[in-house]
């Protein structure tokens, strides 16, 4: 593309422009000249439409108002009852970010208060909604890259200059190879590795909580892969077996971008804070450290849905909707100018789900689909969400009959919101009584910053959250867990209840310090709703394991009998069930040439690859571990 920047110059008018860089794929101009600033009489638009990028037009910063005058002036443009909360500026780019609890009343009429702010300050302001319950991670993230904004900008130019440098590694060729580091014939440690003869790119960076030792960690010797040779790195979404050893690619020496959406990042950035938090808990030195989470926060490029980038010269991207979880990303690759086109689908659910809108399936073009196959084998027919709305309702309706506790060990991101919302509808309905929901582990902060986002919600419960009183989750009879004194009164003291607590598969966490005190009370049940891995003491339970043994000091073990009533729902996991499966690649448009089966034990795996094959007549392929497959 040679040098763009002089090009989008050569049109705009470099007598204008104080200052020309990139944002990663995005081109920034800045000028002195306030005319030119509030009416470029349609210059920037022919410059999108020349290059086909976005090129955005800022003030520079000397001739913007001076911020305590452009404080008081936006809080007299914006109404009272907008319900401003927080002023924040952003002087290296000139803007100035406005958090209101109903963002429709700051912006005005057709945008007329943000204008009119604009006009009179020479500020670009941005609109954010206030979150409806406080997250403190949330802030810590915004100060951090607040705190970096001089760093941030030197490395997204730094990034731009390299998507726009051109072919740099040789002889221009065309091929495209994918290497698989982890999660292919099993769950967990997903870490594909997509090389091109211009751009290395890793997939997802997790790992396998459920596994020991090395068998947790993605295959990092792989002969192909040089951290710091690495382009960019894409996370689809935040749970710990899909970006849980991210900080650790900081650690070996990685300076380049992380691709994902903004709750992916902030979801996973708590993830991983608490793996730090555990392992320490558990007398194991951490992987990481807090500060190399801090380094990948200043080194993530936040998209949204549909947004399409480039983050190398040869590789063009957009994320899409997949339904798992909040933020959940599949990843549509456009390699080589149009030479090939690859969806990676991460984790997803086809179907909507209470909490999500189902997963994305029309695409500009689509050649290789790389997808997961967790629930993929034949006994993987999963029950309707009405049925097992239904069981758990009685469920806990029997188990409070009873006297009895309800612990219900989650994911902290997905399942446990989906848990909240279908009992707060139960609730409201009248389908089971009113009893004190206890939320316990990350769980609360992981609604705060659903309550952030609700745009990457479903539009039913969009709806709810933007009228504050009939948000789902600040439902009255929820309440947060906060210390051991107050588990302890829960086990011991409190009447029938439920009880939300990480960690899902009861590897280590609150649910297991529940379990403990709760088992061995048969008026009590353990109700388990997603994936449980091999080995996990949820999985072992789940078959029927009845006497469980702990360690409680050197040479000495607890054993436990279990009492307890165990249910395992399959009906509300975030995957997509293997029905789900095949009529989504059924859905496909375009549909796939091939599809390569990853993230599922290895009989899923094969046997999905095999049913796929026979009915859409498709070539399909279900690699191992330290396999690699020539896409072209």
């Amino acid at each position: 593309m040679g040098d763009i920047l002089k090009e989008v110059l050569e049109i705009v008018g470099e007598r204008r422009i104080s200052l020309a860089c990139f944002e990663g794929a995005n081109i920034v101009l800045y000028t002195k000249d306030k005319d030119f600033f509030l009416d470029n009489k349609g210059i920037i638009r022919k410059a999108v439409d020349e290059f086909k990028k976005r090129v955005e037009l800022r003030p520079d910063s000397s001739i913007c108002l001076a911020q305590d005058k452009t404080k008081k002036m936006i809080e007299k443009l914006i109404p009272e009852e907008a319900g401003l909360s927080q002023i924040i500026f952003d002087p290296q780019r000139s803007q100035v970010i406005i958090e209101t609890e109903k963002p429709g009343l700051a912006i005005g009429k057709q945008g007329a208060t943000l204008r009119e702010i604009r006009e009179q300050t020479l500020w670009i302001p941005l609109i954010r909604r206030t979150p409806a319950i406080k997250s403190e991670l949330i802030e810590n993230i915004r100060a951090v890259l607040y705190e970096n904004n001089d760093f941030r900008r030197k490395f997204l130019d730094k990034t731009g200059k390299r998507i726009y440098s051109g072919w740099t590694r040789g002889k221009r060729q065309e091929w495209i190879r994918v290497s698989f580091m982890g999660a292919a014939r099993q769950v967990g440690r997903s870490a594909v590795l997509l090389q091109t003869p211009e751009s290395r790119v890793l997939l997802d960076c997790g790992v396998d909580v459920s596994a020991g030792d090395e068998a947790a960690y993605p295959h990092f010797e792989l002969p192909e892969l040089n951290v710091e040779e690495l382009d960019a790195v894409i996370i689809t979404h935040s749970h710990v077996d899909h970006s849980g050893l991210l900080p650790l690619l900081f650690k070996y020496g990685y300076k380049g971008p992380i691709y994902c959406t903004e709750p992916t990042r902030d979801v996973m950035s708590l993830l991983q804070l608490d793996m730090i938090k555990i392992m320490r808990a558990e007398g194991k030195e951490p992987l990481f450290s807090s500060d190399d989470i801090k380094e990948m926060v200043k080194h993530t490029i936040c998209l949204d849905f549909d947004e399409v980038t480039d983050i190398t010269p040869d590789v063009r991207i957009t994320l899409y909707n997949a339904g798992h979880i909040l933020g959940s990303a599949m990843v549509h690759m456009h390699i080589g100018n149009g030479l090939h086109n690859m969806l990676f689908t991460g984790d997803f659910k086809y179907e909507r789900s209470n909490l999500l809108e189902g997963a994305v399936t029309k695409f500009p073009r689509l050649e290789t689909l790389m997808m997961e196959a967790t629930y993929g084998g034949k006994e993987n027919v999963l029950p309707s969400r009405k049925d097992s709305e239904q069981e758990v309702a009685e469920i806990i309706t029997n188990t409070i009959k009873r006297g009895g506790k309800i612990l219900m060990p989650v994911l902290g991101s997905g399942r446990a919101q989906e848990v909240l919302l279908i009992i707060e509808k139960m609730v409201k309905e009248g389908i089971m009584p009113k009893v004190p929901v206890f939320i316990d582990g990350m769980v609360w902060d992981i609604t705060a910053i659903h309550t952030a986002y609700p745009e990457f919600l479903n539009s039913k419960v969009r709806k709810q959250i933007f009228h504050k009183d009939s948000n789902p989750f600040l439902a009255e009879f929820f309440s947060r867990v906060g210390s051991q004194k107050e588990r302890k009164q829960i086990c011991e003291e409190q009447g029938p209840c439920i009880i939300l607590a990480t960690s899902g598969m009861m590897v280590g966490g609150p649910s297991v310090q529940y379990f403990k005190a709760l088992a061995e009370n048969k008026n009590n049940s353990l109700v388990f709703t997603c994936y449980l891995g091999p080995g996990t003491l949820a999985q072992r339970l789940a078959l029927g394991e009845r006497e469980i043994g702990f360690e409680i000091g050197k040479n000495k073990r607890e054993m436990i009998k279990v009492k307890m009533d165990i249910h395992k729902l399959d009906g509300f996991t975030g995957h997509a069930g293997r029905n789900e499966l095949i009529n989504f690649v059924g859905a496909c448009e375009p549909k796939p040439r091939k599809v390569v089966i990853v993230h599922g034990e290895s009989r899923r795996c094969l046997d999905l690859a095999s049913s796929l094959h026979k009915k859409y007549k498709v070539e399909t392929s279900a690699p191992r571990n330290l396999e690699s497959v020539r896409l072209r």
